[in-house]
């Protein structure tokens, strides 16, 4: 590792150490902007590049202070134990990988998540971290700005990359991530929680300052998945009126899948490439690695495969893995752990939408004129929905895995505050004006597509 990336590798390991709660999820996500994973220490042949060391530390400092309990686990935390776990154990029964690699990324991916669980907790704690993220993102974006204009990537001196990628003559940049549609990522995943704010007048200007930098970044990646992610977030927000009936939402689009899938020539699932054709990228590769894992299920269903066993399915292929360019997320966690594995991965996703409507009904019981406290829920909702497409576009790996945890965490967080909330309240009130029984969700609500319970141990 070079001077300068340690340098900066350890006075965020200091911050995170030491710091408050919300600043040290500031300084880890710092890091994920400002470190790469292009320098890294050697340790037993084991690679610890600086997203994973400062997650290591950030996950015992939240340990040693007893800033999250396993006690608190929840139905959503248990699913990302799980999932994890599952999948690696698979790869490691069918040998694909060394058993400390798989070990390594089992831990980033279990401490990460548990260590951004501990640190931040509540909606108010939420919004003072938007807040502070531009004072990161604002320099990211500066920097961003110097790659595009001088195809120099800064970020090169902390092992960035330093190539120069070029589409319809502009350049995608990389920032300090190992790809633009990474890159770009983050900028579209954090807008729906930057909208959120656009309502209350004391944040009004921050959420607008947030949308601003966040466009930003998806711009410099041309790249069409982070602006595909984009159209489904402003989507998503658009829905807002629909919110107490998204059953119907539901049942609607699943109509309307069946229904093109009569109507196309083409499999449903070749509307990625049609769609491509508006925000650019390459929907016809996605679209074909469906179909061509499709055509193959027989061949990973029950316990996956290897990565290089599919180095037949395109006419070319990854040097860097040795088999077809996975990029769909819902397909990897196949190929890692077989049809098991993408069913407690879409059941993951269950789990957060579900905390998330029920954390919704509680939070319209307390709300303001303004609905804020909604709205920042809804938000985390369409956070999610972004990552949940973005997922058919890309795989995320490198760094940019702490972003989808650190958000990830934030749901379950916030959800959970919010069902705490309500059995206080139920506890000391057995009947608030306007319910029935402590603890019973109202039937009109149950009706409108919400879940019954709130209970989420």
């Amino acid at each position: 590792m070079e001077a300068l990336s340690f340098s900066i590798l350890a006075l965020l390991a200091v911050w995170v150490v030491f710091a408050s709660r919300l600043m040290a999820a500031l300084g880890m996500v710092a890091g994920v902007l400002f470190l790469t994973q292009g320098h890294s220490i050697d340790i037993a042949g084991s690679n610890l590049f600086p997203a994973r060391i400062l997650t290591y530390v950030c996950f015992l400092r939240v340990m040693f202070r007893g800033e999250f309990s396993t006690r608190a686990l929840t139905r959503m935390d248990w699913a990302m134990v799980v999932l994890f776990s599952y999948a690696t154990l698979m790869q490691a029964l069918r040998g694909d990988g060394s058993v400390a690699g798989l070990a390594a990324r089992l831990m980033d991916a279990m401490f990460g998540y548990f260590a951004f669980r501990g640190l931040l907790r509540e909606p108010d704690e939420l919004r003072w971290f938007l807040h502070r993220l531009l004072l990161l993102l604002g320099p990211y974006l500066l920097l961003l700005c110097v790659e595009s204009f001088t195809h120099n990537n800064l970020f090169s001196i902390v092992g960035g990359t330093s190539e120069v990628t070029l589409r319809d003559g502009h350049p995608r940049c990389y920032g300090s991530f190992r790809h633009p549609s990474l890159m770009g990522s983050l900028g579209a995943v954090f807008l729906p929680l930057f909208a959120a704010l656009l309502w209350n007048p004391a944040w009004r200007r921050h959420g607008v300052t947030g949308l601003f930098l966040c466009l930003g970044i998806v711009g410099f990646s041309n790249s069409g998945s982070p602006v595909s992610a984009v159209l489904i977030g402003i989507i998503g927000w658009a829905m807002w009126p629909m919110r107490r009936n998204m059953r119907a939402f539901r049942w609607g689009f699943a109509g309307f899948v069946v229904l093109m899938d009569f109507l196309m020539k083409a499999p449903v699932y070749y509307l990625l490439a049609k769609f491509s054709a508006i925000t650019g990228g390459s929907g016809w590769h996605r679209s074909y690695l469906i179909d061509v894992s499709l055509r193959h299920i027989s061949q990973w269903w029950l316990t996956g495969m290897s990565l290089e066993d599919t180095k037949h399915w395109f006419a070319y292929m990854l040097e860097a893995t040795g088999g077809a360019d996975i990029t769909n997320q819902y397909i990897a966690f196949g190929l890692a752990g077989g049809v098991l594995a993408i069913g407690l991965f879409i059941y993951l996703l269950y789990c957060a939408y579900s905390m998330l409507g029920r954390a919704m009904l509680v939070a319209q019981t307390e709300d303001s004129p303004d609905q804020f406290e909604e709205r920042l829920v809804w938000g985390l909702g369409v956070a999610l929905t972004v990552h949940a497409f973005n997922w058919m576009a890309i795989t995320y790996f490198d760094q940019f895995q702490l972003i989808w945890l650190f958000q990830a965490a934030v749901i379950c967080s916030v959800s959970e505050h919010w069902l705490l909330r309500w059995r206080q309240v139920t506890a000391e009130d057995a009947a608030p004006a306007g319910f029935g029984m402590a603890g019973e969700i109202p039937v009109g609500e149950r009706e409108m597509g919400y879940a019954s319970g709130i209970a989420d141990r």
